[in-house]
């Protein structure tokens, strides 16, 4: 049944419209137009905990099934599931405000890098963890080097974010010097637009909704927009037409370049126990320590370790790439100047974590949808351990402690 109600008052300039209630599983939510980011689609108030679908597996199957991004060992049950779909990558924030970030934990790879003012984003790439119905919190806009990375995910690679750097026609903000950081301009050129893309602003409710109750405490409407697993894949499924295959039949990976990863019987564990680094010098507040632990490094953040909001567990990483890269302003005209810059496609230097061991790199992307690889002293490409790959990328001259 539908109803009117008030609107709420949230702190942000902007007209609040009244908007409408309706049952969705356990909850109710209420709609009304959002102003903090320009056409920010609905806000979805959640006055009851979101309930995941149930999962369709079957628990205490032996975990048999590389995972083929990350060599991660999964069910047949699981695999079953991925092959009818594509990777999911999707923009997640990192701001202090909006920790713990929901979803880390069933990643199989993660990128991160600064958005603006030394506050880092992530770009979480979900296909082989399906184990439940995963939350994932708070997710935002699109920017050009995350858009980059993206596009290495086959055929129609599905990007998921929040609107995003744009070049305005009517205020030429974000227009100057060839616009430099035009996240949507570049997906449009690409051609994604309303097919592979899913932009919050032309989505909407149930597939994404706004959370204000889940850190328990009044946050910023901004570090509230949120969505899961199943409903992306349902949504692409029904109303784009894209599973493991595009509406032409077309695999997405048939001409995906996957990384590779060794028999993780066969490591020998090194003795680099600690890594650390800052993206920007003074923003302590997202400063990254890694520890090595049972095999797997635990993320602090700011100094203190790293939750999934989902899990409650410390976020982990078996494999942690350093990658350096220019970043450079765009100095587009868009107010503050706080759009960046980072050149992602090229090559430079890298480092190469795994079971305590570090490897000097070197990384290479030829062009948009060219694989990121990583290669050795050697000249030979590098082969992971299996499990999730995080990648950070900062600034060259940055240091790395370890």
């Amino acid at each position: 049944m539908l109803k009117f109600v008030k609107a709420y008052k949230l702190p942000f300039i902007g007209v609040i419209l009244v908007g409408l209630v309706l049952g969705y599983g356990s909850g109710n939510y209420i709609f009304s137009a959002d102003t903090s980011e320009k056409n920010d689609g609905l806000i979805v108030v959640n006055n009851a905990k979101d309930q995941p679908q149930a999962s369709p597996l079957p628990t205490g199957e032996p975990k048999t099934e590389n995972c083929p991004l990350n060599g991660a060992l999964h069910t047949k049950s699981e695999r079953a599931l991925w092959e009818k779909r594509r990777p999911l990558f999707v923009m997640v924030e990192n701001h202090k405000d909006s920790r713990p970030t929901a979803g880390l934990n069933d990643t199989d790879i993660v990128y991160e890098a600064v958005a603006e003012g030394g506050i880092t984003r992530f770009g979480l790439v979900f296909y082989c963890s399906q184990a439940r119905d995963v939350k994932i919190a708070p997710v935002r806009s699109a920017r050009v080097y995350f858009v980059r990375w993206a596009a290495e995910y086959g055929n129609n690679p599905v990007y998921v974010h929040v609107g995003g750097a744009h070049c305005d026609p009517e205020t030429k903000h974000g227009c100057l010097n060839g616009a430099k950081a035009d996240a949507l301009g570049l997906i449009g050129s690409l051609g994604w637009n309303l097919y592979n893309d899913v932009n919050q602003f032309s989505v909407g409710f149930p597939t994404f909704y706004r959370d204000v109750n889940r850190l328990g405490k009044k946050i910023a409407v901004e570090h509230t927009m949120t969505t899961s697993t199943y409903r992306l894949w349902k949504y692409l499924a029904t109303k784009r037409g894209l599973t493991n295959v595009n509406k032409d039949g077309v695999a997405w990976n048939e001409d995906f370049k996957p990384w590779t990863w060794q028999d993780a019987a066969k490591i020998t564990e090194g003795d680099v126990k600690e890594i650390n680094y800052n993206y920007w010098s003074g923003y302590s507040g997202y400063s990254e320590r890694w520890v090595y632990k049972n095999g797997v490094y635990e993320r602090y953040n700011g100094g203190e370790l790293s939750l999934d909001y989902n899990t409650k567990k410390p976020v982990t990483t078996t494999n942690l790439v350093v990658l350096f890269a220019k970043e450079s302003k765009a100095n587009d005209g868009y107010p503050g100047n706080v759009h960046l810059v980072y050149g992602n496609i090229g090559k430079g230097k890298a480092l190469v974590f795994y079971k305590g061991q570090v490897i000097k790199a070197r990384w290479q992307k030829k062009k948009i949808d060219s694989r990121t690889i990583f290669i050795d002293s050697k000249g030979d490409e590098i082969e992971f351990a299996p499990g999730r790959i995080w990648v950070a990328m900062l600034p060259i001259g940055n240091e790395v402690n370890y």
